[in-house]
């Protein structure tokens, strides 16, 4: 590993070209993604038939939702460290048979019990997702393209709903809900063999590569995992995402409930109208991503470039949430609507861009895993809190207001402070202080 004097800029040999084996595995990511967030997508819109088969009510509705997340961090942070040893190619492939495999009960008739364990199960499985989609990214792509191959990526968080939500709903509505959860199940399968077929020969076990350290333009830094946690970086990105999952945990459990009990749409209707906020959601990912890489190009700090753009929109969608709780019903409240469940996402590809910018390779995982174990907590409180928001309402439409104005005045707390904190340049100028003191102890 080659060694590092403090303000004396390490030579690495330049990244490979990103070539189109690179991006096929991007589109690849991007499907994982797409299916990651049907899944998450398939209860909210099933809600109405859900509540109605098990007799729920809002606040067992919100468990539901909430369970999910139960098992959320142990997986982010216990499988994305174990996965330090797997291959990309098998760990995507054990995930998905595990996301498959954990839905099956509910591809037939089920109990309220069977229902709560499928969801903790999927949520501890789809855990590390996104750490390993970020980490696959960031070890393909160079520092100027890596937000924007990360904002393909994460563009099937929007995609997923935004496709399932007409074609979902149009199954449950003609079927069943369970009938929906076998259509995710046979897309899983299909994935699972496209992926085994496309992706290069790898062993299950990782094994390192001649000259990593030096290839890795972060491989000198050499400071222990934990000292990582305490970075400010860290506490922004955590904050930034925490934000942005606020808005993610309540998009995929509540948004289709909201619109048909909270607006009175009808479920066809709301089938449709769900599709907005993904939609603009592509738009949103896909031109922060390209617009940070640009700003990175013409000498824009990644503080700037990374932490102050993520902030900025997710704040912009905080205070979204928090004018459509205050007016009425219209045109004017479904374009703050769409305003605030579109932006959510940025965090999770420009915001962990930045962080990819100061980490070792080999840490970069585990580090990740850490962020999401964190984030996650969002997804374990807004959803439940919500449900009893809503049953605590006079009228539901009272309850979803007081529930949303809450959540957006979180959101902008957590996006301000987020946004200070992360400054990749700052965390790595740390990191190889700390290196060098190391070194020369």
């Amino acid at each position: 590993m080659a060694s590092a004097e403090i303000g004396t800029p390490v030579v690495s040999p330049p990244l490979p070209r990103a070539d189109r084996k690179a991006w096929g595995v991007v589109i690849l990511l991007f499907a994982f993604f797409t299916l990651n967030f049907a899944d998450k997508a398939a209860v909210g819109l099933a809600a109405q038939q859900i509540r109605h088969d098990l007799g729920l009510t809002a606040g067992d509705f919100g468990l539901v939702g909430s369970a999910f997340f139960w098992l959320f961090a142990v997986g982010a942070v216990g499988l994305s460290a174990a996965m330090r040893w797997i291959s990309a190619k098998w760990a995507a492939a054990i995930l998905m048979f595990t996301w498959v495999a954990s839905m099956l009960p509910l591809a037939v008739p089920t109990t309220f019990g069977v229902l709560l364990v499928s969801r903790i199960v999927l949520g501890f499985f789809e855990g590390p997702a996104h750490a390993l989609c970020q980490s696959v990214v960031a070890d393909r792509f160079a520092k100027e393209k890596r937000a924007f191959a990360g904002s393909i990526v994460n563009a099937g968080s929007s995609v997923g709903p935004l496709i399932s939500a007409p074609v979902l709903t149009w199954v449950i509505v003609s079927y069943s809900w369970h009938a929906a959860f076998l259509v995710l199940i046979a897309v899983g399968v299909v994935w699972l063999v496209v992926w085994l077929c496309y992706v290069e020969r790898q062993p299950l076990r990782k094994r390192p590569t001649a000259g990593a350290a030096e290839a890795d333009p972060n491989g000198h830094i050499d400071v222990p995992f934990l000292r990582l946690l305490r970075l400010p970086s860290f506490w922004g990105l955590s904050l930034l995402s925490f934000a942005g999952y606020l808005i993610t945990s309540l998009k995929v459990s509540w948004l289709p409930a909201f619109l048909g009990e909270g607006l009175g749409y009808a479920p066809t209707t709301v089938g449709w109208l769900v599709t907005a906020p993904y939609a603009t959601a592509v738009v949103v990912l896909v031109a922060s991503g390209y617009l940070s890489g640009r700003l990175l190009a013409r000498g824009w700090s990644s503080r700037a470039a990374r932490g102050h753009l993520s902030g900025a929109l997710i704040v912009f969608a905080g205070l979204s949430m928090i004018a459509f709780a205050l007016v009425g019903p219209g045109t004017l409240q479904l374009v703050l609507v769409i305003c605030t469940f579109s932006i959510n996402s940025v965090a999770f590809s420009v915001a962990f861009a930045g962080a990819s910018d100061f980490l070792p390779q080999r840490q970069r995982t585990a580090f990740f895993g850490c962020v999401i174990g964190f984030y996650s907590i969002a997804g374990i409180v807004a959803p439940y809190a919500l449900g009893l928001i809503v049953q605590a309402g006079p009228t539901p439409s009272e309850g979803y207001s007081n529930g949303f104005l809450v959540v957006g005045i979180a959101i902008c707390a957590c996006a301000v402070v987020g946004a200070r904190l992360l400054d990749p340049e700052a965390a790595r100028r740390t990191l190889e202080a700390e290196t060098a003191m190391r070194r020369a102890s």
